[in-house]
């Protein structure tokens, strides 16, 4: 049964890094506490959080205690081992479910729950091994993309398939773990929806954002996205089903490709996603406080948009570089927290308003 949690009680975050603090702001914002778990020490969300527990993820006994000094568990990623849930679940609600979670983890099932929903998705193979090659590429020929099954992030675990031979970084990859084997899409642009469903089965949805990924990063999101008005509602319409179908609770991120025979789902991320935040300056509900409140089992806020926003990632050593962004009446600046600046790391991010909705 799902509680109603009231200012005072406390949400749990399973892991404590950009999205956790950002969750943890939006929670004290509307009186909750936030209790983060988290294997590392000093994280970015431990910084505005009420209480971080310390340990690994496969402490079960932190996480008995961890769980039963909150009034509801959620994450701030999908690589969480289900068996952290099913402890978890043996004290306290957690959302989004189970289900969500071990769909979006592998990258094959994931695609047959939405082919078996209707959705278009890229032609794919699964590659458990290298003798799987030759078939795969018969299937979804080249180029290609050739990506881990569980795991792959910010272009981590993926490579680019452009001749039917199994060059020596291929080979790797398939020995490190079983991949699937993806067509490229013909796409005219890619796009995601962030949307919210609370336990009541209320759906809200943001405007979709149109997105540019450099290095198999998200470098921008703007909206409103270059769509007509039925790619926008069939989008939108799209996230509703797949939340449904799940019996979703929380924020989900569903990414697409607009392609000349109509839309085609890229993936799903059953949590707040990078391509959302422009919500933080163009709504007056923004994701994060979307997610809470569904957690919390609270009514979803009102999802329209009220100005237009680019958001850009600062990665790596752009987050050095800010001195016009702090100085820019037009730029919302957010910064993360994260001591060590790296290579392709996410520092930060900036939403600019580019004018009324």
């Amino acid at each position: 049964m799902t509680k109603i949690l009231a200012p005072g009680d406390t949400v749990g975050i399973l892991g404590g890094g950009q999205l956790g603090r950002m969750l943890a702001l939006a929670a004290a914002r509307l009186g909750l506490n936030c209790h983060i778990f988290e294997p590392q020490p000093s994280p970015p969300a431990g910084q505005v959080a009420h209480r971080v527990t310390t340990a690994d993820y496969d402490d079960h006994a932190a996480l008995r205690a961890f769980a039963g000094s909150v009034d509801v568990v959620t994450f701030e990623f999908e690589n969480i081992p289900l068996g952290v849930l099913d402890t978890i679940e043996s004290v306290t609600n957690i959302y989004p479910p189970q289900k969500a979670l071990a769909v979006s983890q592998d990258r094959v099932a994931e695609k047959g729950f939405l082919t078996d929903l209707g959705f278009q998705v890229a032609p794919y193979a699964p590659v458990d091994t290298p003798a799987d090659f030759d078939a795969a590429v018969a299937i979804t020929g080249t180029p290609a993309i050739l990506k881990t099954r569980r795991f792959g992030y910010d272009g981590k675990g993926q490579l680019k398939v452009t001749e039917e031979a199994i060059s020596d970084a291929l080979r790797d990859l398939m020995q490190s773990a079983p991949c699937v084997l993806e067509s490229f899409v013909d796409f005219t642009r890619e796009i995601s929806v962030i949307g919210a469903r609370n336990p009541d089965g209320q759906v809200a949805c943001f405007d979709p954002g149109e997105n540019v990924h450099k290095n198999g990063i998200l470098s921008t999101t703007t909206v409103p996205a270059q769509l007509t008005a039925a790619q926008r509602t069939d989008a939108v319409i799209l996230t509703g089903r797949i939340m449904n179908a799940l019996n979703y609770v929380g924020v989900m991120g569903v990414e697409l490709f607009v392609t000349p025979a109509g839309l085609l789902v890229n993936e799903i991320a059953p949590r707040v996603h990078n391509s959302g935040h422009w919500t933080q300056n163009g709504c007056v509900i923004d994701q994060f406080e979307q997610h809470i409140r569904a957690v919390a089992g609270w009514p979803m806020g009102d999802a329209r948009r009220h100005s237009n926003v680019t958001m850009t990632n600062l990665i790596g050593n752009a987050v050095q570089d800010i001195d016009g962004l702090r100085g820019d009446p037009d730029v919302a600046l957010h910064l993360y927290g994260k001591a060590e600046v790296r290579a392709g790391r996410k520092m930060g991010h900036s939403n600019r308003i580019t004018g009324p909705a």
